[in-house]
């Protein structure tokens, strides 16, 4: 199996922790920001994660990749359907601040070239306006970041997120606040930080692993 994905994206670092928990090999295809040639070739979208199979078929979606390898139910599936209308929301209200606050970095990290940066750059700022002013608005992010996490992640921790074991849940909430471990002026609280470490442990997850494959 082939996986093209972007290092930064939350929706391919699910996918990535997801098959290291689940001990499943494949090849890595970090793919660059502004090749809009490869995903539109596999699925006929620029959109990633893509997963190509050894059948030459592809899947774009996050969830429906780890849904289709866990034959076992080892991510527990139920608890996902069961939370589903109150996560999705939740992540979105983390993926706002995080992405603010992250991207002005992810775009000097090896993944982006020349290019590829300008790209993502361009594209992003349409939506969240100038990086140089999501910089100086740090800390209303941070505020806002902090607040949710507190609120709505830190008083779910059962260990997990609302479970005694890992799920798909703490995936997707991992994989989204991952981001800030880019961001140099950000502190995590301690039991955040240890949850996202309880979590990595779980999966056997390493996020710069695909920097120097």
């Amino acid at each position: 199996m082939k996986l093209y994905h972007y290092v930064h994206c939350p929706f391919c670092v699910r996918v990535r922790m997801g098959l290291s928990f689940l001990g499943q090999d494949f090849e890595s295809r970090v793919t660059p920001y502004d090749d809009e040639a490869t995903p539109i070739r596999l699925t006929g979208k620029k959109m990633l994660p893509i997963m190509e199979y050894e059948d030459g078929s592809a899947l774009n979606e996050s969830l429906d990749i780890l849904k289709k390898l866990d034959v076992n139910d080892r991510l527990d599936w139920k608890q996902f359907s069961a939370n589903e209308s109150t996560l999705n929301p939740l992540l979105d209200r983390i993926g706002s601040p995080v992405h603010s606050l992250a991207m002005p970095y992810w775009i000097w990290t090896p993944e982006f070239g020349e290019s590829s940066r300008k790209y993502f750059q361009t594209k992003k700022e349409v939506k969240r306006g100038p990086f140089k002013d999501l910089v100086k608005n740090h800390k209303t992010f941070v505020d806002i970041l902090d607040l949710i996490l507190f609120n709505e992640v830190l008083s779910e921790l059962k260990p997990f997120y609302k479970s005694d074991k890992i799920t798909i849940m703490d995936l997707m909430i991992a994989a989204h606040v991952w981001g800030m471990y880019v961001v140099p002026e950000y502190q995590f609280a301690p039991h955040i930080h240890a949850y996202l470490m309880r979590v990595k442990a779980e999966t056997g997850f390493n996020y710069h692993e695909d920097y120097w494959r």
